[in-house]
């Protein structure tokens, strides 16, 4: 291994981005799990000292969660109902070894299509916050990853933090994931769905698929469907014609194309199932 950098503040951080070419790494449940190697090659930036990259908090415009936050410290946050399937993935990210050590940003960054985190970061209109020595950039989560293990940060870019607008945390929500077992499995397909309801009529949808495609996406043309229907009929509104070019599953071993196509459109209409059942 090269040098191993783990400054306690982000400007020391930027400024080893800014010269150095080093993998940036926080708790490294991705990194080792692609490769076979005993230990980190090359010179390593170790981002997890850095105090303002990890928490929740309110801001002024919304919600902010910081890069190296972890999966347990989502579920052990006092968030609204919105955020519920957000801590509903959070528990299917591994086992509670990872969930202690996996952060936020790392899921993100990752960009596997079946990252647990991002559909429901997908729901909640999330947007990633970079910073280097330049300057301070946001950019919409569905514009930052771009492929399968393809990001839009820069070399000397830091993900600081995921923002989620206050105007999307709002509703209830649901996250659901099929895979060969109950826990400690790669997605199948998953899917995110969180409802604002007034009236018995949904005021406003917002429904995402994983691990159906390259990226995790939104199902806009579903979306519109649902908004300004009443809940007796959501559940019946969910049709895979409703789902447009949405879904581009492969085959691989845990499920040929079209079982994939099946299984995501039966999730999307368990959960918004289950987000109605839950409507007092």
């Amino acid at each position: 291994m090269g040098i191993y950098h783990r400054p306690g503040k982000l400007k020391d951080a930027l400024a080893v981005l800014a010269r150095s070419d080093v993998q940036l790494v926080a708790g490294c449940t991705d990194v080792f799990a692609a490769s076979e190697a005993q230990e980190l090659c090359g010179s390593v930036l170790d981002i997890t000292q850095i105090a303002e990259l990890r928490g929740i908090s309110k801001t002024g415009t919304g919600w902010r969660i910081g890069a190296a936050t972890t999966w347990r410290d989502v579920c052990d946050a006092p968030l609204p109902a919105a955020f519920d399937m957000l801590k509903q993935a959070a528990r299917e990210v591994g086992g509670i070894q990872v969930q202690n050590a996996g952060t936020v940003a790392g899921n993100i960054c990752n960009a596997s299509p079946a990252a647990d985190g991002m559909p429901p970061l997908l729901a909640l209109d999330a947007q990633v916050e970079l910073v280097s020595e330049r300057g301070v950039r946001q950019v919409p989560l569905a514009q930052f990853v771009t492929g399968p293990r393809e990001i839009s940060r820069e070399k000397d870019e830091v993900v600081t933090s995921v923002l989620i607008p206050e105007a999307s945390a709002v509703g209830r929500s649901r996250f659901l994931k099929l895979g060969a077992r109950k826990h400690l499995v790669i997605s199948i397909a998953m899917t995110a769905v969180l409802l604002e309801v007034e009236a018995k009529v949904i005021k406003a949808a917002a429904v995402s698929v994983g691990a159906c495609g390259p990226v995790a996406c939104r199902v806009s043309a579903l979306e519109n469907v649902l908004v300004g229907c009443e809940l007796s009929s959501a559940v019946q509104l969910v049709q895979s014609d409703k789902f447009g070019d949405v879904l581009s599953p492969i085959s691989d071993v845990r499920g040929d194309a079209d079982y994939r196509r099946d299984a995501a459109v039966e999730l999307v209409r368990r959960a918004v199932h289950d987000v109605i059942e839950e409507i007092p």
